[in-house]
């Protein structure tokens, strides 16, 4: 069985860090791309980050590429994301999505993953 679960969420301040974790079960996890998405209240799920299977290629969205960095360690079958100087408007659920491909490239749309974590929270006070 599947499974992802994202952990490292909180509340935190504005200008604060975080690292969320996703770690993956039951799938072979140094094989596939590994994203981040998050949805805030009211709106819909965006492309936060991708990452190859190699840990090689990074994507970003434009609005986070200076302040987040995804990564991961395919030994302990886990992804990270390290959030830094957060903003309000990052307040969301994040979630970790796998691409289930062999090899395949990185993708920045929802459409394309197929296994999901439940999310993990970030509040973010002014």
């Amino acid at each position: 069985q599947v499974q992802l679960v994202e952990s490292g969420g909180g509340l935190v301040q504005a200008g604060d860090s975080l690292r969320l974790s996703c770690s993956a079960s039951g799938l072979a996890f140094n094989w596939y791309p590994l994203s981040w998405f998050r949805q805030a209240p009211g709106k819909e799920r965006e492309f936060v980050a991708a990452i190859s299977w190699d840990g090689i290629n990074r994507n970003y969205a434009d609005s986070m590429k200076d302040r987040f960095t995804i990564s991961r360690d395919n030994a302990k079958n886990t992804g990270y994301l390290q959030m830094n100087s957060l903003k309000p408007e990052d307040t969301a659920v994040y979630y970790c999505a796998i691409k289930q491909s062999f090899h395949s490239r990185v993708a920045t749309t929802e459409g394309e993953y197929d296994r999901w974590g439940q999310g993990t929270q970030v509040t973010v006070s002014s």
